[in-house]
């Protein structure tokens, strides 16, 4: 556990990326974290796709219209951006993330693969976690189970996540998410070895 929930305001914080292919269970990794560790800072992404059932605006993600998004791009208001699944695109808000790893919070974003890379280029010094499935085979099962796409969209969404599982070596972390909570405690620990290691 962490003690304090305070940032120190006199040491930058290491930001954690949280990655890994579509259904692995990043968002509800990074919401256990959210619930069970309000001292860590998550940010909310910003994406052009609708809300799913259940999702609300600035909490899940901010939803944008192409055009606001075309904007924060020309602004250069994004850390990173892609499109993901061949369709929506997601981006990771700028300011936000810079705000909190001033103030020396714990700090992740929980992102795809393609933002991942865009983040190692201008954020070396983050580490890099891959959240990983116990096998294939659960991975298909979590994605037919959610019942939030078509079959023709998870068709999609597999042929992503096979990509996405070849590029595991580019992290320095893997955590295989077995059970939801034990991986956001592992998360959860990394960031605190982390911060608590990291020089200013």
């Amino acid at each position: 556990m962490i003690e304090s929930g305070r940032g120190n305001p006199t040491r930058r914080s290491r930001l954690i990326v949280l990655a890994g292919p579509t259904a692995v269970g990043k968002g509800t990794v990074a919401a256990d974290v959210r619930r069970t560790h309000p001292e860590v800072w998550l940010s909310v992404s910003a994406t052009t796709r609708p809300p799913r059932p259940g999702e609300e605006n600035g909490v899940h993600y901010w939803f944008v219209s192409d055009e606001e998004f075309d904007a924060m791009i020309a602004k250069g208001d994004l850390l990173e951006w892609a499109v993901v699944h061949k369709a929506a695109r997601y981006g990771t808000p700028r300011g936000p993330v810079d705000l909190a790893l001033a103030s020396g919070h714990p700090a992740m974003l929980e992102i795809d693969l393609q933002g991942a890379r865009q983040v190692r280029e201008t954020m070396p010094d983050a580490l890099f976690v891959f959240l990983k499935p116990p096998s294939w085979e659960e991975l298909v099962r979590r994605l037919v189970g959610r019942g939030t796409e078509s079959e023709a969209e998870r068709e999609r969404r597999l042929e992503t996540a096979r990509a996405e599982l070849a590029a595991e070596s580019e992290f320095d972390v893997t955590i295989v998410n077995h059970e939801v909570h034990a991986a956001a405690e592992q998360l959860v620990s990394l960031m605190v070895g982390s911060n608590s290691s990291s020089s200013d």
